[in-house]
């Protein structure tokens, strides 16, 4: 049985595209990193912590995937903000700039573990004062990480250009995911 160690809706419309079976798992676990880790290191690392959590329970035939996201510019970690104040000032430092979206993966079964991670650079268009107030306002960017969803309207407006898996932004790097799936369905 596949499961998703994620809460994360976007997460599981991404695994329901690629027309798998999977039940969700809720996976309790304190996100902390050692603040040494840069770059695609910090989501590897929390994707498997959140496997560590949760492998006792798995059973044999059980592959568990976890994973997290983050934004990475010019060497600064954008997680998910805590407040509106902290999502205006993410989106103020993104606008006009390049960053990575990086997500780390990791494939769990009792016996086995294969991680790795998808980076995807997007650049922004130079956002206004009203546009980023706009978005805030209207929509959910608290549950994202760099305070944005590249399928919401802030991604209509602000995304110049995408080099990489478009579905790596919204949070899951499904084609990758996809084959590394396939592989270990296959060594089994």
């Amino acid at each position: 049985m596949i499961l998703l160690g994620s809460q994360s809706p976007r997460r599981r419309e991404l695994l329901a595209g690629l027309d798998v079976d999977f039940k969700c798992v809720d996976i309790e676990c304190e996100e902390h990193f050692p603040a040494s880790l840069r770059g695609a290191d910090i989501p590897l690392y929390l994707a498997q912590l959140k496997a560590d959590a949760y492998s006792q329970s798995l059973n044999a035939d059980d592959i568990l995937i976890t994973a997290d996201t983050i934004v990475w510019c010019d060497g600064m970690l954008y997680g998910k903000p805590a407040d509106k104040t902290e999502a205006r000032n993410m989106l103020r430092s993104l606008s006009g700039r390049e960053h990575e979206v990086i997500t780390g993966v990791c494939l769990t079964t009792p016996k086995r573990r294969k991680i790795f991670s998808v980076t995807t650079k997007v650049r922004f268009a130079k956002l206004t004062p009203s546009q980023i107030d706009y978005y805030v306002e209207k929509y959910l960017p608290l549950d994202k990480a760099g305070a944005y969803g590249v399928q919401e309207w802030i991604g209509y407006v602000g995304v110049e250009s995408i080099s990489g898996s478009y579905y790596n932004v919204m949070g899951l790097p499904v084609q990758r995911l996809y084959s590394e799936l396939q592989s270990m369905l296959h060594e089994n």
